[in-house]
């Protein structure tokens, strides 16, 4: 749009007095112009008025109205009109990404009768978005995923290096001595240099050959004849009145002492091995037979300040971790528990449990409202997790957090490692997630469970719980597989739907 002054035709520098308006005269002169402007004031003042109204709707404001009457207003030659400021619009503080909308639906695989009562939650790590979620805030059993909690608690109690020691001290009366448990459940009666269930565990022999030579060392000792087996340093009931006494018969679970030895196992170099009622008489009995001329087995306490004549150590924490993972060892679960709870005051008995794992796992800052921690393996019915802490939890432990990079190395792997790489477990179809999920597998007879990361098709990590409880059976394995490959294909692109 031109300036008024580009118009042909018009004087900038007059207009009608009592009008906004520049007059035009025409060659020649104007005179009837002016006339006719006076004769009809009020018809020209309303159509000027009009016009202007008519530009200011367009968005046009000319500059140039009387200020008072009989003043003429003059137009500046060459002056750009000067437009009506608009009224400030209100933005959002930032703008608001869109949110994506996935498409590939797992809704097949959930609804698979085998998973009985399931309850799932599926996370993208890099950035704790839900991507899928049925029940995941309710609290429920969770059979031996509860183990990886157990480990985080150690790890931060304890700390990776952390091993449990077996000593030797003098007894009070002439001949005696006492064997101290300090809650190695993997001391071994085997032949040092043999490798039993558990790898890196102490032997009695060795424990029995430093024994001998300090008491050696003083002549005035008599001969060793008596042994006191020194188990106090864990208390209250042995097995857990939730635990079904099968898992005895079976060989999963041994009572709970703070001395044993091979995990109370009849064969010691089997992972699932009958146990045996009492797990201190065995170890007792082994070692007084490292000994040799013990004549007296009996249960007591060390003597205060008494001196040391042995001590054996267990493997370290991040060892145990290991072995209590891959192949969900109960006995070394329930091990690491009892020290955590010890650590941190809670007590030494089941039902600290609760309190020192709890504290055990402040640290990792994700509330576990809700939780209640029965035992140290998930063993027990009683046990309840909601699958939403576990798959923040496995979003610290896939970002090696702390020290929960331990975790992520001992976790069984689909088709490769541990209880993943079974011939049950991602057969057939499911195999196409080999190497892919990266968790801990669980199962009591009222539940099947599995909770870890899956590096996903499309290469995002995801975190996940999947819980299969109620009325279940073995098929429920398959079930849960079939369902993590699934989430495993979908990767970022998982609907909730």
């Amino acid at each position: 749009m031109h300036d008024e002054t580009d118009a042909p035709g018009v004087d900038p520098g007059r207009t009608d007095p009592g009008s906004s308006m520049a007059v035009s005269r025409g060659p020649g002169g104007g005179s009837s112009v002016v006339a006719f402007v006076r004769r009809h004031r009020l018809a020209v003042t309303i159509t000027a008025a009009a016009l202007v109204l008519a530009l200011a709707g367009t968005g046009a404001v000319f500059a140039g109205a009387a200020t008072n009457a009989g003043a003429n207003a003059a137009i500046e030659p060459s002056t750009t009109p000067t437009p009506t400021a608009e009224p400030a619009r209100a933005v959002p503080a930032e703008a608001v990404a869109a949110s994506r909308v996935r498409t590939c639906s797992v809704a097949e695989a959930a609804a698979d009768p085998r998973l009985a009562n399931m309850q799932a939650q599926v996370v993208k790590a890099s950035t704790g978005e839900v991507l899928y979620d049925r029940g995941g805030t309710t609290p429920s059993r969770t059979a031996s995923v509860m183990k990886v909690l157990t480990s985080a608690a150690a790890l931060s109690v304890l700390g990776s290096g952390y091993r449990a020691t077996t000593t030797v001290v003098k007894g009070a009366e002439p001949g005696s001595i006492v064997l101290v448990g300090g809650g190695d459940v993997t001391l071994s009666r085997t032949p040092s240099g043999d490798e039993t269930a558990y790898p890196g565990a102490a032997h009695l022999d060795e424990l029995a050959r430093q024994v001998h030579e300090a008491w050696a060392a003083d002549p005035a000792n008599p001969p060793i004849t008596k042994l006191i087996l020194d188990a106090s340093y864990f208390g209250g009931e042995e097995w857990h009145a939730s635990w079904a006494l099968s898992e005895r018969e079976l060989g999963y679970m041994p009572n709970i002492t703070a001395l044993m030895v091979d995990g109370d196992r009849d064969d010691p170099y089997t992972n699932t091995s009958w146990r045996s009622e009492d797990p201190i008489g065995r170890a007792g009995q082994a070692f007084a037979d490292e000994l040799g001329g013990v004549g007296t087995i009996e249960r007591g306490t060390a003597p205060a300040g008494a001196a040391q004549l042995g001590a054996v150590s267990s493997p370290t924490v991040a060892e145990l971790i290991d072995k209590a993972l891959v192949v969900s060892d109960n006995t070394v679960a329930e091990m690491l528990a009892r020290l955590v709870s010890i650590e941190t005051g809670a007590g030494n008995t089941f039902a600290s449990l609760n309190a020192g794992i709890l504290e055990g796992l402040e640290g990792y800052g994700v509330d576990a409202a809700g939780i209640t921690i029965v035992d140290g393996s998930g063993l027990s019915p009683d046990n309840a997790v909601p699958p939403s802490y576990l798959t923040r939890l496995f979003a610290k432990v896939n970002a090696r957090e702390a020290s929960l990079g331990y975790i992520l190395d001992s976790l069984p792997i689909s088709g490769e490692r541990g209880s993943l790489a079974y011939d049950d477990r991602f057969w057939g179809d499911n195999s196409v997630a080999d190497g892919r999920v990266i968790a801990k597998t669980g199962w009591i007879d009222t539940g099947y469970t599995l909770s870890g990361v899956i590096r996903a098709a499309d290469d995002t990590d995801l975190t996940f719980a999947v819980y299969a409880l109620g009325d279940v059976t073995e098929e429920a394995k398959t079930a849960i597989d079939t369902l993590a490959t699934a989430f495993y294909r979908c990767g970022d692109n998982l609907s909730n739907q």
